[in-house]
């Protein structure tokens, strides 16, 4: 059954966001959960659930690497990069967004009045 929240993402928005945080630098999963957060200004909550079965579809199209690490804490865990058919996936998916945001706006932008 369709989850009826509003901050669900489209399909493909939450993999398009986890490649934008990683242009920026390589993280671990809650660090990218924080990230995503922070930068939405709290508008979207990514749930691990939803984050770790993304970062597996972007593992196995080779858009990121991963390696296991020791945090600063002394826990295991695994550091996501983003490769450069990553970041080429990335651009071509901003630029269709953006076009596609676009078309989106112009549909539920204030209808033009009349000229009298």
């Amino acid at each position: 059954m369709a989850n009826s929240n509003p901050r669900d993402l489209f399909p493909g928005a939450l993999e398009m966001m986890i490649l934008e945080s990683l242009r920026r630098q390589p993280a671990h999963g809650y660090a990218l959960v924080q990230h995503i957060q922070q930068r939405s200004n709290q508008l979207l909550q990514v749930e691990e659930g939803s984050l770790y079965p993304a970062l597996q579809r972007l593992l196995k199209a080779k858009l990121v690497k991963a390696e296991w690490g020791v945090s600063s804490t002394n826990r295991r865990v695994r550091t996501y990069q983003i490769t450069s058919s990553g970041l080429r996936h990335l651009e071509k998916q901003i630029s269709s967004f953006e076009r596609m945001f676009e078309g989106i706006a112009l549909v539920l932008g204030p209808r033009r009045s009349p000229a009298h």
